[in-house]
Protein backbone atom coordinates (compact mmCIF):
# COMPACT_ATOMS: atom_id res chain seq x y z
CA UNK A 1 0.00 0.00 0.00
CA UNK A 2 1.12 3.39 -1.10
CA UNK A 3 2.54 6.20 1.83
CA UNK A 4 -0.55 8.23 0.48
CA UNK A 5 -3.00 6.28 0.77
CA UNK A 6 -1.98 5.43 4.24
CA UNK A 7 -1.94 8.39 5.29
CA UNK A 8 -5.50 9.06 3.49
CA UNK A 9 -6.76 6.00 5.63
CA UNK A 10 -5.43 7.04 9.20
CA UNK A 11 -7.11 10.52 8.76
CA UNK A 12 -10.51 9.33 7.98
CA UNK A 13 -10.42 7.13 10.53
CA UNK A 14 -9.47 9.76 13.07
CA UNK A 15 -11.79 12.18 11.54
CA UNK A 16 -14.72 9.53 12.45
CA UNK A 17 -13.88 9.06 15.61
CA UNK A 18 -14.15 11.91 16.58
CA UNK A 19 -18.02 12.76 15.40
CA UNK A 20 -18.79 9.52 16.27
CA UNK A 21 -17.40 10.38 20.06
CA UNK A 22 -18.90 14.09 19.91
CA UNK A 23 -21.37 14.49 22.92
CA UNK A 24 -24.73 15.43 21.91
CA UNK A 25 -24.95 18.54 23.96
CA UNK A 26 -22.13 19.53 21.71
CA UNK A 27 -24.36 18.87 18.72
CA UNK A 28 -27.44 21.34 17.20
CA UNK A 29 -30.41 20.54 18.65
CA UNK A 30 -33.19 19.56 16.23
CA UNK A 31 -36.65 21.83 16.46
CA UNK A 32 -38.17 19.58 18.94
CA UNK A 33 -35.22 19.82 21.16
CA UNK A 34 -35.43 23.54 20.79
CA UNK A 35 -39.42 23.72 21.72
CA UNK A 36 -39.20 21.62 24.32
CA UNK A 37 -36.35 23.08 25.98
CA UNK A 38 -37.39 26.69 25.78
CA UNK A 39 -40.62 25.64 26.87
CA UNK A 40 -39.06 24.18 30.41
CA UNK A 41 -36.77 27.53 30.73
CA UNK A 42 -40.55 29.62 30.60
CA UNK A 43 -42.52 27.66 31.96
CA UNK A 44 -39.79 26.49 34.93
CA UNK A 45 -41.14 27.89 37.92
CA UNK A 46 -43.75 25.68 39.92
CA UNK A 47 -45.33 29.05 40.53
CA UNK A 48 -45.69 32.56 39.40
CA UNK A 49 -47.29 35.60 41.17
CA UNK A 50 -47.05 38.57 38.94
CA UNK A 51 -48.22 42.32 38.99
CA UNK A 52 -48.22 43.89 35.99
CA UNK A 53 -48.79 47.24 34.11
CA UNK A 54 -50.41 47.09 30.93
CA UNK A 55 -49.83 50.03 28.55
CA UNK A 56 -52.38 49.74 25.28
CA UNK A 57 -51.22 52.07 22.41
CA UNK A 58 -53.31 52.79 19.29
CA UNK A 59 -52.60 54.14 16.01
CA UNK A 60 -51.75 57.96 16.85
CA UNK A 61 -49.53 56.79 20.12
CA UNK A 62 -52.52 57.37 22.78
CA UNK A 63 -51.88 55.61 25.44
CA UNK A 64 -53.93 53.54 28.05
CA UNK A 65 -52.85 52.33 31.16
CA UNK A 66 -54.38 48.81 33.24
CA UNK A 67 -52.92 47.03 35.75
CA UNK A 68 -53.36 43.28 36.21
CA UNK A 69 -52.54 40.52 38.66
CA UNK A 70 -51.45 37.29 36.98
CA UNK A 71 -51.27 33.65 38.67
CA UNK A 72 -49.70 30.89 37.07
CA UNK A 73 -49.46 27.00 38.15
CA UNK A 74 -47.09 24.91 35.94
CA UNK A 75 -47.59 24.96 32.35
CA UNK A 76 -51.08 24.96 32.03
CA UNK A 77 -52.46 26.56 34.58
CA UNK A 78 -52.92 30.60 34.61
CA UNK A 79 -55.40 33.23 36.45
CA UNK A 80 -55.60 36.79 35.27
CA UNK A 81 -57.35 40.07 36.95
CA UNK A 82 -57.95 43.36 36.14
CA UNK A 83 -57.10 45.53 39.01
CA UNK A 84 -57.87 49.15 37.63
CA UNK A 85 -59.25 50.84 35.62
CA UNK A 86 -62.06 51.13 38.32
CA UNK A 87 -64.58 50.24 34.75
CA UNK A 88 -62.53 47.15 34.61
CA UNK A 89 -61.40 45.94 37.66
CA UNK A 90 -62.57 42.72 38.47
CA UNK A 91 -62.39 41.29 35.16
CA UNK A 92 -60.95 37.82 35.45
CA UNK A 93 -59.84 34.99 32.55
CA UNK A 94 -58.77 31.82 34.15
CA UNK A 95 -56.88 29.45 31.65
CA UNK A 96 -57.24 25.43 33.15
CA UNK A 97 -55.40 22.10 31.14
CA UNK A 98 -56.93 20.70 28.23
CA UNK A 99 -57.70 24.29 26.82
CA UNK A 100 -60.42 25.24 28.73
CA UNK A 101 -61.21 28.95 29.56
CA UNK A 102 -63.26 31.12 31.58
CA UNK A 103 -64.09 34.69 31.74
CA UNK A 104 -65.49 36.90 34.75
CA UNK A 105 -67.26 39.84 33.88
CA UNK A 106 -68.37 42.01 37.05
CA UNK A 107 -71.24 43.86 35.38
CA UNK A 108 -72.76 40.13 34.48
CA UNK A 109 -71.50 38.70 37.65
CA UNK A 110 -71.16 35.65 36.24
CA UNK A 111 -68.59 33.14 35.05
CA UNK A 112 -68.85 32.14 31.35
CA UNK A 113 -66.76 29.37 29.63
CA UNK A 114 -64.95 30.57 26.45
CA UNK A 115 -66.19 28.81 23.32
CA UNK A 116 -63.41 28.04 20.57
CA UNK A 117 -65.09 29.75 17.98
CA UNK A 118 -64.71 32.97 19.97
CA UNK A 119 -60.81 32.37 21.26
CA UNK A 120 -59.43 34.95 18.61
CA UNK A 121 -61.52 37.61 20.22
CA UNK A 122 -59.51 40.21 22.06
CA UNK A 123 -59.15 40.33 26.01
CA UNK A 124 -60.75 43.39 27.70
CA UNK A 125 -59.98 45.50 24.60
CA UNK A 126 -55.61 44.26 24.76
CA UNK A 127 -53.67 42.99 21.87
CA UNK A 128 -53.49 39.61 23.27
CA UNK A 129 -56.33 36.92 22.50
CA UNK A 130 -58.07 34.52 24.75
CA UNK A 131 -56.20 31.96 22.58
CA UNK A 132 -52.70 33.87 23.24
CA UNK A 133 -53.83 34.41 27.22
CA UNK A 134 -53.78 30.47 27.51
CA UNK A 135 -51.19 29.61 25.27
CA UNK A 136 -48.29 27.75 27.62
CA UNK A 137 -47.39 24.91 25.39
CA UNK A 138 -47.24 25.32 21.54
CA UNK A 139 -45.95 21.64 21.35
CA UNK A 140 -49.40 21.03 22.51
CA UNK A 141 -50.90 22.47 19.51
CA UNK A 142 -47.63 22.83 17.07
CA UNK A 143 -45.96 21.32 14.84
CA UNK A 144 -42.01 22.87 15.07
CA UNK A 145 -39.22 22.99 11.74
CA UNK A 146 -36.38 24.57 12.30
CA UNK A 147 -36.23 27.52 9.79
CA UNK A 148 -33.03 29.01 10.30
CA UNK A 149 -30.07 29.47 12.32
CA UNK A 150 -28.22 32.81 13.34
CA UNK A 151 -25.14 33.63 15.38
CA UNK A 152 -27.68 34.14 18.63
CA UNK A 153 -30.66 32.44 17.65
CA UNK A 154 -32.44 29.30 16.34
CA UNK A 155 -35.52 30.33 14.45
CA UNK A 156 -38.48 27.80 14.75
CA UNK A 157 -41.24 27.84 12.35
CA UNK A 158 -44.46 26.46 14.16
CA UNK A 159 -47.91 25.22 12.31
CA UNK A 160 -50.64 23.95 13.43
CA UNK A 161 -51.10 19.89 14.04
CA UNK A 162 -54.08 18.58 12.34
CA UNK A 163 -56.83 18.66 13.89
CA UNK A 164 -56.25 21.34 16.16
CA UNK A 165 -58.35 24.93 15.77
CA UNK A 166 -56.26 27.92 15.19
CA UNK A 167 -56.51 31.44 13.71
CA UNK A 168 -52.93 31.37 13.08
CA UNK A 169 -51.46 29.62 10.05
CA UNK A 170 -48.16 29.95 11.24
CA UNK A 171 -45.53 30.98 14.09
CA UNK A 172 -41.81 32.08 14.18
CA UNK A 173 -40.08 32.25 16.73
CA UNK A 174 -36.58 33.52 17.36
CA UNK A 175 -35.33 31.68 20.51
CA UNK A 176 -31.95 32.70 22.09
CA UNK A 177 -29.26 30.14 21.95
CA UNK A 178 -26.99 30.85 25.44
CA UNK A 179 -30.55 30.34 27.82
CA UNK A 180 -33.09 28.82 25.12
CA UNK A 181 -35.08 32.17 25.85
CA UNK A 182 -38.03 32.62 23.22
CA UNK A 183 -37.34 36.58 22.42
CA UNK A 184 -39.33 37.61 19.30
CA UNK A 185 -42.56 35.90 17.69
CA UNK A 186 -44.59 36.52 14.58
CA UNK A 187 -47.95 35.48 14.03
CA UNK A 188 -49.24 34.88 10.71
CA UNK A 189 -52.57 34.53 9.51
CA UNK A 190 -54.20 31.66 7.74
CA UNK A 191 -53.24 33.46 4.26
CA UNK A 192 -49.57 33.64 5.18
CA UNK A 193 -49.69 37.07 5.66
CA UNK A 194 -47.74 38.90 9.29
CA UNK A 195 -50.45 39.93 11.41
CA UNK A 196 -48.68 40.18 14.45
CA UNK A 197 -45.43 40.48 16.09
CA UNK A 198 -44.23 39.85 19.97
CA UNK A 199 -41.27 41.09 21.34
CA UNK A 200 -39.91 39.89 24.89
CA UNK A 201 -37.31 42.12 26.53
CA UNK A 202 -35.10 43.07 29.75
CA UNK A 203 -34.75 39.58 29.91
CA UNK A 204 -33.33 38.83 33.41
CA UNK A 205 -32.18 35.76 35.90
CA UNK A 206 -34.42 36.19 38.90
CA UNK A 207 -34.44 33.49 41.75
CA UNK A 208 -32.59 31.32 39.25
CA UNK A 209 -35.46 31.96 36.70
CA UNK A 210 -35.44 33.53 33.45
CA UNK A 211 -38.14 36.34 32.96
CA UNK A 212 -38.76 39.04 30.62
CA UNK A 213 -39.91 42.20 32.56
CA UNK A 214 -41.60 43.68 29.49
CA UNK A 215 -43.58 41.78 26.93
CA UNK A 216 -45.14 43.74 24.21
CA UNK A 217 -47.61 42.73 21.41
CA UNK A 218 -48.39 44.13 18.21
CA UNK A 219 -51.54 43.58 15.86
CA UNK A 220 -50.24 45.04 12.32
CA UNK A 221 -53.50 45.23 10.94
CA UNK A 222 -54.97 47.04 13.52
CA UNK A 223 -52.23 49.40 13.98
CA UNK A 224 -52.89 48.80 17.81
CA UNK A 225 -50.33 47.17 20.71
CA UNK A 226 -50.45 46.26 23.82
CA UNK A 227 -47.52 46.54 26.86
CA UNK A 228 -46.71 44.47 29.71
CA UNK A 229 -44.13 45.39 31.81
CA UNK A 230 -43.93 43.41 35.58
CA UNK A 231 -43.78 45.48 39.25
CA UNK A 232 -44.00 42.69 41.30
CA UNK A 233 -42.31 38.60 41.05
CA UNK A 234 -42.97 36.15 42.61
CA UNK A 235 -41.79 32.71 42.17
CA UNK A 236 -42.76 29.08 44.05
CA UNK A 237 -44.78 30.60 46.35
CA UNK A 238 -46.81 27.09 47.23
CA UNK A 239 -50.24 28.42 45.48
CA UNK A 240 -52.71 26.20 45.95
CA UNK A 241 -54.96 24.50 43.42
CA UNK A 242 -58.20 25.97 45.15
CA UNK A 243 -56.94 29.60 43.32
CA UNK A 244 -57.33 28.32 40.04
CA UNK A 245 -61.01 27.88 40.12
CA UNK A 246 -64.19 29.17 38.99
CA UNK A 247 -65.30 30.19 41.96
CA UNK A 248 -62.30 32.01 43.14
CA UNK A 249 -62.35 33.78 39.59
CA UNK A 250 -65.42 35.70 40.43
CA UNK A 251 -63.97 36.44 44.15
CA UNK A 252 -62.71 39.78 44.20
Amino acid sequence: MRINQQITIVVAVFTATILISKPLSAQQPNAEQILTKFESVINAPKDQDLKAKLVLIDSKGNEKERTITMLQKGDDTRLVRFLTPADQRGIGFLGLPNDVQYIYLPAFKKVRRIASHVKNQKFAGTDFTYDDMGTLKYSDDYNPKLVETTEDHYVLGLTPKEGKRKDYGKLKIWVRKDIFYPVKTEFYDKAGKLWKVMERRNIESISKYWVAKEVEMKDLKDEHSTKMILSEIKFDSKLSDDVFTERNLEKF
